[in-house]
């Protein structure tokens, strides 16, 4: 296998991954913005005040997205499990 090729599957494999994770923290950053611009217009400055909201936003975001999620990443293992006597040689 050459390094190019190991560069591919490494490429790919960090997409995927940016790919895959990109909606919960999307979903995370929208909640904490919402909430931060709240607590600025109520002046209320309570740390936890975020934390169970955004935990909550990203427990809907998984069970939402979740099957798109285990798709990509099973997908992606099917793909390097056929390509396994490339990677060995």
């Amino acid at each position: 296998m050459t390094v190019d090729e190991v560069s591919a599957v490494g490429s790919s494999a960090i997409f995927l991954i940016i790919r895959t994770a990109a909606p919960v923290l999307l979903v995370s950053l929208v909640v904490g913005l919402i909430i931060s611009i709240f607590q600025t217009v109520t002046s209320i400055q309570e740390q936890t005040l975020t934390f169970v909201p955004k935990i909550l936003a990203e427990f809907i975001a998984i069970i939402v997205m979740g099957q798109w999620m285990l798709n990509n990443m099973s997908g992606y293992m099917v793909e390097l499990w056929q390509d396994f006597n490339v990677y060995i040689r």
